[in-house]
């Protein structure tokens, strides 16, 4: 698909930019508040600024919606582009090598296309709606977990009020909390963790538009904390929670959940 290749030249232009900054504190300048309401680093700008330019360059969508920018009009026909130029920016700053560039195209409200890169190693995830889910070019599905007691899954808490958790913590197998949501929600889609938790009600639509459907086409269930659709406005101050699996744990989660 040309979008994907699209995404595919675009990333590589974002990970040269960034690689000298990853892990010194020209990573963490502050440069603004960005439109989600959380401070924009200079590594989201220096990324940001890549991304907006080529897609405007390259009219794949009518609109492009970005953390930092907000909503913008790029002049193409239609389609409309979610972005989260450094997902797990922390990371990226300290210099864990656990962030992405994560890239969904969208037409009516559903997502056709997501990219999901992890711009420390370079292992690419992306999906096509009813074409599948793949990792380096590579198909990948969703594990085969059935039980609870041997599951991996990430899992994170409200602030200072785990209560919401504290019981689907005491059944899993392993607990991981990595830091970039795009990156986790794929990982559920490959089989490296089985369920990925977010109860924060913080995810935006560019945080997990992009993963979401990597786990999904991969096998994956994601829905909200009650087991239904999970659907998110277009825009990027609209916070969600969010469970995703691999469908087999998908209402035992839910169970322990509520």
């Amino acid at each position: 698909m040309e979008f994907i290749q699209a995404c595919d030249d675009v990333a590589g232009a974002v990970s040269d930019a960034v690689a000298g900054m990853v892990g010194t504190p020209e990573a963490g300048e502050y440069i603004k508040m960005g439109a989600d309401g959380t401070p924009t680093k200079k590594i989201d700008q220096v990324a940001e600024d890549i991304v907006v330019d080529y897609f405007a360059r390259h009219t794949f969508c009518r609109r492009l919606i970005s953390e930092e920018l907000g909503c913008a009009d790029i002049g193409g026909e239609k389609g409309t582009i979610f972005l989260d130029p450094v997902d797990g920016t922390y990371n990226a700053v300290v210099g864990i090598p656990f962030y992405a560039l994560s890239i969904a195209y969208a037409e009516e409200g559903v997502v056709q296309a997501g990219y999901v890169r992890n711009l420390a190693t370079g292992e690419t995830f992306h999906a096509i709606r009813g074409r599948g889910a793949y990792l380096d070019r590579h198909p990948i599905r969703v594990s085969e977990v059935s039980l609870l007691e041997e599951s991996a899954m990430s899992v994170y808490g409200r602030k200072f009020d785990p209560g919401r958790v504290q019981e689907i913590g005491r059944k899993i197998r392993r607990w991981r909390l990595l830091g970039a949501s795009a990156l986790e929600l794929c990982y559920v889609g490959c089989g490296r963790i089985d369920g990925f938790i977010d109860v924060r009600g913080t995810l935006r639509v560019t945080d997990a538009a992009a993963g979401m459907l990597v786990c999904e086409e991969a096998g994956g269930t994601v829905s909200d904390l009650e087991g239904n659709a999970l659907v998110f406005p277009d825009e990027v101050f609209a916070g969600r929670s969010l469970v995703a699996t691999n469908s087999v744990l998908h209402n035992k989660v839910i169970e322990y959940l509520r």
